[in-house]
């Protein structure tokens, strides 16, 4: 069997410190690593593309669930989890490169729908089937069996942290 860093990370703490249960390491490091791996390899992927990755992101939130409506910048948040200000700066850098407008809500003025242009919706269904195959290549060392049980056991973790909304 082939050894990763985490094996050689809690071979060294079990050596080291015997009398602590460092099994949970296995996974939480594990998928602390494959995180970081996988936000590198698909910054790289949307920067051959004129995109950073939460450019995408957004965008994608957008495609997904907005219709032509839109979403609110409030909703929009929620889905990108990042703060206020980093989302009102989010949609002036994508309405800077047309992608994405504000439209006024008639229900309240105080709030904004952020919404696809052509261009962005353009943009986001040209690279949706590319991305896709991007991740297709980053999990390609699983079967579809393994891709299956993976999302099973990571969904059953999600769920036991409480992430099972957008809202």
């Amino acid at each position: 069997m082939m050894r990763d860093a985490v094996d050689l990370i809690t071979a060294h703490w079990t050596a080291e410190r015997p009398d602590v249960d460092v099994t949970p390491m296995a996974v939480v490091g594990r998928i602390t690593r494959l995180s970081r791996l996988l936000e590198q390899d698909l910054k790289r992927f949307f920067a051959g593309h004129g995109l950073e990755f939460w450019e995408f992101d957004v965008l994608a939130t957008l495609r997904r669930s907005g219709g032509d409506k839109g979403l609110t910048a409030g909703a929009l948040n929620r889905a990108a989890m990042v703060t206020s200000g980093a989302i009102t700066n989010r949609i002036d850098r994508l309405a800077a490169k047309n992608l994405v407008r504000r439209a006024p809500c008639a229900e309240d003025r105080r709030s904004v729908y952020v919404q696809l242009t052509d261009e962005g919706r353009a943009l986001v269904d040209h690279l949706l089937p590319l991305h896709m195959d991007n991740e297709q290549r980053l999990l390609s060392t699983l079967t579809t069996d393994d891709r299956d049980q993976l999302a099973t056991l990571l969904r059953t973790l999600s769920i036991g942290l409480n992430d099972t909304s957008l809202d």
